[in-house]
């Protein structure tokens, strides 16, 4: 009888918990799937897409700030780079200005994931952009090289070099190293208060992104920002996020399905991301 009455409950129990887990795997308040999501870095499309040319975008802002508050990418045509904090989504313009981007503009390539401080330090003194990339490079060791990580570097810098790109338009005609080649501006600030948003992404991405870091800044003043090239911290926060988890959303386009993505991009990215020559 006492076996009877297990399975009974059971059958009443389980075809409950299974509608339930149904609902709130498509049900993003619930709190479980809340939760899961904090811990998912969400890229829309490849970096190696946008190197080849995929310049129209293909989710719109207000989707994008539905999978993190914090993040980087580009705009529809490259149309400046992207800085994604908190409840707002930057464009740093190719000149030089900074604006808040629209719920309906869209987005060829970005990563964004919630952020939750993990770990936190103070960087004080004189660092530039080699030695944060060591310290950086340096605690991803320690940490594990095989997940990824964003981080926030608030604070005063002596001095912020950064670019950004002036809008394409269709036909895309040309690959993004060929776009930065003729039409990126470089702008060079000193003692800037802002924030630094960086992403790093372990060396098995280098197929679907850049591995290593990617780092975008924006001014406290929402005047200035652009893809960092350099700096000099003179004082600031830095905030880690540990992140294990990944979700990709490709675009449903012609052009995107054709071009061969087997093709070693690492040198073009690496012009691209640095400005270095080959």
């Amino acid at each position: 009888m006492k076996r009877f009455l297990t399975l009974c409950i059971m059958a009443i129990v389980l075809p409950t918990f299974f509608c339930v887990h149904a609902k709130s795997a498509d049900n993003r308040d619930a709190k479980s799937a809340d939760a899961a999501d904090r811990e998912i870095l969400f890229q829309v499309s490849l970096l190696q897409g946008l190197m080849l040319g995929d310049f129209e975008g293909s989710l719109p802002i207000s989707e994008l700030k539905e999978h993190g508050d914090i993040g980087l990418g580009t705009f529809t045509g490259v149309n400046g780079e992207m800085i994604v904090l908190g409840d707002h989504v930057y464009r740093a313009a190719g000149d030089g200005s900074v604006e808040e981007a629209a719920a309906d503009e869209r987005v060829p390539f970005a990563a964004v994931t919630f952020f939750d401080v993990d770990e936190q330090e103070s960087l004080d003194g004189s660092i530039d952009f080699a030695a944060l990339r060591k310290r950086l490079d340096e605690k991803v060791a320690t940490l594990g090289v095989n997940r990824f990580y964003f981080i926030k570097i608030k604070g005063l810098f002596s001095r912020m070099n950064v670019r950004s790109a002036l809008k394409q338009n269709p036909p895309y005609d040309k690959t993004l190293v060929q776009v930065m080649e003729k039409d990126q501006r470089f702008f060079n600030y000193e003692n800037v208060a802002g924030t630094v948003v960086g992403l790093y992404c372990p060396a098995y991405m280098n197929m679907l992104n850049a591995a290593g870091w990617h780092m975008h800044f924006i001014s406290d003043d929402r005047a200035k920002g652009g893809h960092v090239l350099g700096l000099e911290i003179k004082s600031a926060q830095l905030e880690w996020d540990y992140t294990n988890g990944f979700q990709m959303q490709l675009p449903n386009s012609k052009s995107f399905a054709e071009f061969d993505l087997q093709v070693d991009q690492s040198e073009d990215i690496k012009k691209v991301e640095t400005n270095e020559k080959h």
